[in-house]
């Protein structure tokens, strides 16, 4: 059976609702409507319940949705149902700052391994990951069995990183270098570019 094939743009919304549903459940609230939720996200309602039937029938009519089966069901969705392990490439300011980040683990995601070339960094401490000599970086990786990796190493570095990722299992590469890199077919890349999203909103300033 062929996979239905859903539009980035709806996953892409799919953590925005289940933090604003997290949110909710904090306050003891068990119920939502896709009103509401619409509202906590700046999404119609309209285009919620069209997300979210992509994928099943969640609510009810009238009733709504009960928060906690919804964010059962779009952790599944979104595979983070578990804890996946997370290589990043590079420590530096971005690099460090990522692996020194408590949020990952409440989200599904545990920094597993560390890696750069610089003497000074290798074998440092960044939280509970040692830094490694970003030479043994397939090895280390295809032993762990990572599936995801983060990129935060110079432009002019990341595509020959990507190409050693291409030697892993790595299946899911999050980009904060400010370059487009090719990746084998059925390698996923998200691109992270802070000024990119700055320039974005000075338009509207």
């Amino acid at each position: 059976m062929t996979k239905k094939k859903i539009p980035d743009i709806i996953i892409g919304r799919l953590p925005l609702y289940l933090r604003a549903l997290e949110r909710m459940a904090t306050e003891d609230t068990i119920v939502t409507s896709s009103k509401e939720l619409g509202e906590w996200v700046g999404i119609s309602a309209a285009q919620i319940r069209k997300d979210i039937s992509q994928f099943g029938e969640f609510g009810k009519q009238g009733t709504g949705y009960n928060i906690e089966f919804l964010s059962k069901k779009l952790r599944e969705i979104m595979n983070i149902d578990r804890v996946w392990d997370v290589a990043i490439i590079g420590a530096g300011d971005i690099g460090k700052g990522l692996a020194r980040y408590q949020g990952f683990l409440d989200r599904g995601f545990r920094v597993r391994l560390a890696f750069d070339n610089s003497p000074d960094k290798i074998g440092t401490k960044i939280g509970d990951v040692v830094v490694e000599d970003i030479a043994n970086m397939v090895k280390s990786i295809n032993e762990a069995k990572v599936k995801v990796a983060i990129i935060a190493v110079p432009a002019e570095n990341a595509q020959s990183v990507a190409d050693e990722l291409a030697k892993t299992g790595v299946k899911a590469i999050l980009n904060y270098a400010t370059i487009c890199i090719g990746v084998p077919e059925g390698v996923k890349v998200q691109y992270i570019d802070p000024a990119t999203h700055l320039q974005w909103m000075t338009y509207y300033l």
